[in-house]
């Protein structure tokens, strides 16, 4: 996520940027020197952080093959951060050709590699819009061109909400878009964690860039899921939900729950 209050046409290359560094600990090309620096020193305090984020990653395309096997058609991506291949929409086509996807992040620089790689799709959408403000989200015209609030969407906010701090009341921005949500909906969702080892070193390495970071516990991760019936095998470390092959070695050291929930009738 950009910086609280900034510009949406501004881009802050002087501070490191989550989704730059979350880019660079992938093995991705859009990021600058300052992102590269913190990455390095992220992985210094948590040496797992690399495999963590690739794991997330895997986790991410488990759930859009479950959601769209389930049946659902609309994809709703918020804090989507810089395209990665292959990309929810193009997991979720494997799966089912018709499959919309509406993606929002409120950094310029993901708009701007967005807006490249889909401009041919008239059923994919990347908005300019911040978590922080879930109703302008939930009413964007760019949301509701791909969006059917009234069918079943798959709402997805993968290592996003950790850069919310408690002030910012992340229990109440997932309520607004729960309620935005008919039966029948998912929510999708990893967040980091401290449970497993000491990471306020780690966290530090956010201090001074463009959006703190926030670990929370298994029970505060849980309580976003208020309203969804969680799916086996309910909220664990990302490598342990529904694996499609084994979890790699160290994979308990993962330092990020994810789980997916159905929001009941």
């Amino acid at each position: 996520m950009a910086q609280a209050g900034a510009g949406t046409e501004e881009i802050d290359s002087s501070r490191p940027h989550p989704a730059r560094v979350y880019d660079y600990l992938l093995g991705g090309k859009d990021h600058f020197e300052v992102d590269r620096q913190a990455g390095e020193a992220l992985a210094a305090q948590a040496p797992e952080a690399r495999m963590s984020v690739q794991a997330n990653r895997s986790f991410l395309q488990r759930a859009v093959r479950h959601v769209v096997g389930s049946g659902v058609r609309q994809i709703l991506d918020i804090g989507t951060g810089l395209p990665t291949a292959p990309n929810i929409h193009e997991t979720a086509r494997e799966v089912a050709p018709d499959v919309r996807v509406a993606y929002v992040d409120n950094d310029p620089i993901v708009k701007k590699h967005a807006d490249a790689l889909l401009t041919s799709s008239g059923a994919t959408s990347i908005v300019l819009a911040d978590l922080r403000d879930p109703q302008a989200v939930v009413d964007h015209p760019d949301v509701r061109r791909i969006i059917d609030f009234a069918e079943p969407v798959a709402l997805f906010l993968m290592a996003i909400l950790h850069f919310v701090t408690d002030a910012e009341k992340p229990d109440r921005i997932v309520a607004t878009l729960r309620d935005a949500l008919p039966a029948g909906s998912f929510l999708v969702l990893s967040h980091a964690t401290g449970d497993l080892a000491d990471r306020r070193d780690a966290q530090a390495v956010y201090d001074n860039a463009t959006a703190s970071m926030n670990l929370r516990s298994h029970a505060e991760v849980g309580r976003f899921f208020d309203g969804f019936d969680l799916i086996e095998p309910g909220l664990v470390q990302v490598p342990f939900w529904r694996p499609d092959t084994p979890p790699p070695a160290r994979s308990e050291e993962v330092g990020f729950y994810g789980g997916v929930g159905r929001k009941a009738g």
